[in-house]
């Protein structure tokens, strides 16, 4: 079983639609979704480290499911950009559709753990 350093990977994912963002069609729609993309995808990692700082167990559960939702989010995102006719955008939505999907697994399994 691999070992994630979830902050980390949270940067990586974020760093990476960024990217993603930047190689998209440029159109009225992708510029005002893009930001919205941007800035869920970054606020995921923002709020799990705000979580991991967490004053009580109930400030941590908060901040877990601000997470959590950002993720949802983000997935929302992630599936209204237009990608145009470019096959390698599409693959590379996939791909960041999937790891948001993974966060948001793994947010709500901590939550539930918390419990």
């Amino acid at each position: 079983m691999k070992n994630y350093n979830l902050e980390e990977r949270t940067l990586v994912f974020a760093k990476a639609t960024r990217v993603f963002v930047k190689k998209l069609p440029r159109c009225t729609s992708n510029f005002e979704d893009g930001k919205q993309l941007i800035r869920s995808s970054g606020s995921i990692g923002a709020n799990y480290i705000e979580a991991n700082e967490a004053l009580s167990k109930k400030d941590f559960k908060m901040r877990m499911k601000i997470s959590r939702k950002e993720a949802k989010e983000t997935c929302y995102w992630l599936k209204l950009v237009d990608t145009g006719t470019h096959q390698h955008l599409e693959k590379e939505r996939s791909n960041l559709l999937d790891e948001a999907t993974q966060l948001l697994k793994i947010m709500s399994s901590i939550i539930l753990k918390a419990a």
